[in-house]
């Protein structure tokens, strides 16, 4: 058994916000309260001064495994979520070849099962992520898939569009979609405004993102399909699903920590490493995506944790690829961009990186309750610390060298210890 004490306990979904104590037996938690005494407790955890939370949940993470495993792989890319306080990840189905099989899919799952933490999987909505032809929505369900998505392709046939939506209502599982016309991108990576003219390029136009997610909003509230829409950046966007929400549409919507930390101007000094899509916007477009999560426009907070060498990312910016790592420093940055910044408490930044994300999925994570799954993670709130190196097999991210607030000191999957910053304070009994 191990023993967690004078913990400041997080739970999102009960509000419960308390110091107190938690005892694990095996995978389980087994009780909540203030001086807990077993004779076979084996670690004793001093968690004074931490605060204890459900394991974080990242719905959007790309382990490049199977085809691009020199970028990341299931076990590395689980490292790193684990470092970062996640204890499940929900990995898109980009790989190479695609995951629109069954077999494709039990390879995820099965090699998730040798990874410290919870790997999930999403099959494509398209095969091939076309947009053209459906995958066998229901088989690959049964196969294990949890959710639908193309993402990294948007699909351009709005009857598709409908048709997966229909079958993912009936399925009862989430589609989410990659929302970019690429009829309104000249150049991918890049916002089309004053950076983009400043480079002499041409850009990525915010329309090709409000377009697409005006378009599924309406088809979200003809299908009532649960829909998921990933990395939003526009602040057109945020009021179209704002209305599309208020409409009665069963709509979640993700934002990445870089697009409510950064703003299109980091292209000039990051280079390709604030390269992604879709792209950095305006300082405009920052704060709407900060008020769509401080209203709950915007549900959960996602990585898109898109691993790239530095081969790839130094080819200039027409040929870098888009996309940067992000488990290892999000929760930082939701603390010192969200929280610190007095845009949202740390109760509320906690509900969009776990029971939000449960509740999208399904699962039976990110609760902490007597009863629940042990996945649980310890992080001090005031700790500074300086972004300086990764655990995952790729470093593209425009947040090295940053300063950060808020650390995570232990991460717990299913009752064990998968990342440990934190050894002074474990008692072997």
């Amino acid at each position: 058994m191990i023993l967690i004490k004078n913990g400041r306990l997080i739970d999102p979904e009960s509000k419960r916000d308390e110091v107190t104590d938690i005892l694990i037996d095996g995978k389980t938690i087994k009780k909540i309260g203030n001086g807990i005494s077993e004779p076979s407790i084996d670690k004793v955890i001093d968690a004074s001064g931490m605060i204890v939370s459900p394991g974080l949940i990242d719905v959007h993470v790309h382990f490049r495994d199977p085809g691009f495993t020199y970028k990341e792989d299931i076990l590395s890319g689980s490292k790193a979520a684990a470092k970062g306080g996640f204890t499940t990840v929900v990995c898109m189905a980009n790989t190479n070849p695609v995951a629109d099989n069954e077999g494709i899919i039990q390879y995820i799952i099965n090699e998730g099962k040798k990874s410290p933490i919870n790997v999930l999987a999403t099959a494509a909505v398209s095969i091939g992520l076309k947009g053209t032809e459906l995958v066998d929505m229901e088989g690959l369900k049964n196969a294990g898939a949890v959710g639908f998505t193309d993402d990294g392709m948007p699909i351009m046939n709005a009857a598709v569009v409908i048709d997966a939506m229909e079958i993912a209502k009936i399925l009862n599982v989430p589609i989410s979609f990659h929302e970019e016309d690429p009829n309104l991108i000249y150049n991918p990576g890049i916002n089309e405004g004053k950076i983009s003219e400043k480079l002499g390029l041409k850009g990525a136009l915010k329309e090709a993102e409000d377009v697409m997610v005006a378009r599924d909003c309406i088809l979200a509230l003809k299908t009532k399909a649960r829909v998921n829409i990933q990395h939003v950046s526009s602040g057109q966007s945020v009021d179209i699903i704002r209305h599309a929400k208020l409409k009665g549409a069963d709509i979640y919507a993700e934002a990445t920590p870089h697009h409510f930390a950064l703003t299109e101007e980091a292209v000039i000094k990051y280079g390709t490493n604030a390269k992604m899509n879709p792209p950095l916007r305006t300082h405009e477009d920052r704060l709407s995506i900060i008020k769509g999560l401080e209203d709950n426009t915007i549900n959960i907070i996602a990585t898109d944790h898109a691993p790239h060498s530095n081969e790839e990312k130094e080819r200039g910016f027409y040929k870098a690829p888009s996309g940067i790592i992000g488990l290892e420093t999000s929760l930082a940055l939701g603390i010192t961009y969200l929280v610190k910044e007095g845009y949202l408490d740390i109760t509320e930044l906690l509900e969009k990186m776990t029971i939000n994300p449960a509740k999208l999925y399904n699962l039976e994570m990110g609760r902490i309750k007597e009863g629940a799954i042990a996945d649980l993670v310890l992080f001090d709130i005031d700790e500074r610390w300086t972004v300086d190196n990764f655990i995952s097999k790729s470093s593209n991210s425009p947040f090295l060298g940053h300063e950060l607030q808020g650390r995570v000191k232990l991460t717990l999957c299913g009752g064990r210890i998968v990342y440990n910053d934190y050894q002074s304070t474990i008692n072997y009994i």
